[in-house]
């Protein structure tokens, strides 16, 4: 008896498993459409400093526009999405975010209480807080260079000041590396 129970068991077991794959046409086995599969398509995001959702978010270029229209100490509130271009090779204490093919936006974290993981280049983040215009000054700049591992003659090279689109994160989701 046990042993017609385990035998019944078992192809149930295999019966299920079945039930969620069919036949193509071309004799290969493919999943169904579950929300397993679905699910597994978003963007996973890990969270630093504040808890910030991912609505109300603008993309990239929309923040370039308001960077473009903004002066020298002007700041505005805002959250916004774009990829990571570089990030501070010692503590993850800033990274910049591209706006376009040759602007980027510099970002730091409110008060230093957090930092973001130093290998964050090309991942997809968003942002929520303070963006600004600011004149960076030259010690400022050989010091990020220094930061981001520049050779001596990168840093030697800075020579004068830089107008920068700046921001101060309260709170930063990034995309999760992939698991592949």
């Amino acid at each position: 008896m046990k042993k017609i129970i385990f035998v019944l068991s078992a192809l149930a077991l295999i019966a299920c498993q079945d039930a969620n794959k069919k036949e193509n046409t071309s004799g290969e086995v493919e999943k169904e459409n579950t929300e397993e599969t679905i699910a597994s398509t978003e963007v996973a995001y890990a969270s630093f400093g504040e808890n910030i959702d991912k609505g109300g978010v603008l993309s990239a270029s929309e923040m370039k526009e308001k960077f473009t229209s903004m002066k020298t100490g002007d700041t505005v509130e805002v959250k916004f999405k774009s990829e990571v271009d570089k990030v501070c090779k010692k503590k993850g204490c800033w990274m910049t975010l591209k706006l376009d093919d040759s602007l980027s936006s510099f970002v730091r974290f409110k008060d230093y209480s957090f930092f973001v993981p130093l290998n964050a280049e090309n991942r997809e983040t968003i942002v929520e807080g303070k963006a600004f215009v600011t004149e960076t000054s030259i010690e400022e700049l050989q010091h990020y260079a220094k930061d981001a591992g520049k050779s001596e003659e990168e840093i030697a090279a800075i020579t004068t000041p830089k107008v920068e689109y700046a921001f101060m994160a309260t709170g930063v989701l990034m995309e999760e590396p992939s698991q592949e």
